[in-house]
């Protein structure tokens, strides 16, 4: 995270102890991974319908084929990833500002519980809808045992 940088010699100007630390944390905080690109996640909401949850997952502006659910274990995985139109050959040079956010987005859920194999999905107005239907997990309270 951190890198090299030349050294610089005072020529001749008045030394300022804290510019040093104003340069770091400059590069500190401007690197992408504190910027608003770094560290953004999409939001969801779950709720509990009974026999299943509901998991919806706002995603506006990604194509259904740019959005990914992965299954390992007992982990969900919902990756969604925006392409840059400024990066398109075509369109270089013509942007005056580019503000929209673009890159990979990823989260993980915890899914032990859930039927994974009944699992469906959904995508509408940019909101992803998963049904996750409950494990069934009634154990009997009551039964009968023999005397040997």
């Amino acid at each position: 995270m951190f890198e090299m940088s030349p050294y610089r010699r005072n020529q001749g100007s008045l030394w300022n102890p804290f510019s040093d630390m104003e340069a770091m944390e400059k590069r500190f905080f401007d690197n992408d991974f504190f910027s608003s690109r770094g560290l953004a996640e999409f939001k969801t909401d779950i709720t509990d319908e009974g026999d299943h949850y509901e998991l919806k997952a706002d995603l506006p502006g990604f194509k259904k084929e740019d959005i990914h659910l992965d299954l390992d274990g007992d982990t969900l995985s919902i990756r969604a990833e925006r392409h840059s139109e400024h990066e398109d050959k075509d369109k270089r040079g013509k942007f005056v500002r580019c503000e929209r956010s673009y890159g990979s987005y990823n989260r993980s859920f915890d899914i032990s519980g859930i039927k994974a194999d009944a699992i469906k999905a959904g995508y509408d107005g940019g909101v992803l809808t998963l049904q996750l239907p409950k494990q069934d997990t009634r154990v009997e309270t009551t039964r009968h045992l023999e005397i040997e």
